[in-house]
């Protein structure tokens, strides 16, 4: 049965740590390195409810994309950060956190929002929307993801299929009035980037936390926005994990949290 040391071993196998920001705090972040597990938990957030199903589970290791925390000066129940890390350690639990090396690594969370967007098979198939780094290797990474749909799709029937696809409640975007065919997609809060997908020449931009002055520019460029959710835009990828970390650990049992869902909710 894998360890947390293990867990971490492969994720970063599959998404190398130099592939962060510098802000990011990724990897083993809170448990027992050597203790095996025969249950993993994958999760896009560590919330007191997704604790609660592991415990319920018996998982002993949590995989997050978001990290627990960031910067850490105490540990105590007495703030909302330090009891998750207290309930955690009590139940024996370890968290392991991939976020930005995950959004930039191939067959992550940009490859899987690209699959559900249209673009690309799950992994493959999308260019990258620019170059955000180099790896030891040679290999370019990037925090987005650039391709074409099958065919070209009007706008309000491609909204449809994205939300189905995505599982969101609703979606805010801006409707240029054209139709959908080169589409540049960014997990979580992405519209700094709208200027790459405006020099890809796209006429849509998939992303999340979308602020006014974007959606202007989106208007003025006659380009199609959509805010599509933080949550949303980054949770596909958390299947994805489960299935890598059943094929590389066949004894274990790995689920996808069921507790955890989106926050934001439109009336």
């Amino acid at each position: 049965m894998p360890t947390a040391n293990d867990v971490t071993g492969f994720l970063f196998s599959m998404a190398p740590k130099e592939m962060k920001m510098d802000f990011d705090n990724v990897g083993f972040l809170v448990g027992r390195g050597d203790r095996d597990t025969s249950r993993i938990l994958v999760s896009l957030d560590i919330t007191n409810d997704v604790i609660s199903e592991a415990l319920e589970i018996g998982a002993g290791i949590i995989v997050s994309h978001h990290p627990l925390f960031f910067t850490l000066q105490s540990v105590t129940d007495s703030d909302a950060v330090g009891s998750k890390v207290v309930r955690l350690l009590e139940g024996s639990i370890s968290a392991i956190c991939m976020h930005t090396n995950l959004d930039a690594a191939r067959g992550g969370v940009n490859d899987a929002l690209a699959a559900a967007a249209g673009i690309a098979g799950r992994g493959s198939g999308a260019e990258l929307i620019s170059e955000e780094g180099r790896l030891a290797s040679g290999e370019v990474f990037s925090y987005g993801r650039v391709g074409v749909l099958e065919r070209s799709t009007g706008f309000l029937e491609y909204l449809v299929m994205l939300k189905a696809a995505l599982n969101a409640d609703g979606l805010r975007f801006h409707d240029a009035g054209h139709d959908v065919h080169k589409v540049a997609v960014v997990g979580g809060s992405g519209g700094d980037m709208l200027d790459h997908a405006i020099r890809h020449g796209c006429d849509t931009f998939v992303t999340a936390d979308i602020k006014y002055d974007a959606f202007l520019k989106a208007r003025e460029r006659g380009m199609n926005l959509i805010d599509a959710g933080h949550f949303c835009t980054e949770n596909v990828v958390t299947k994805v994990l489960a299935e890598k970390l059943q094929v590389e650990y066949p004894d274990a049992d790995v689920y996808v949290s069921q507790r955890h869902g989106q926050v934001v909710r439109f009336c």
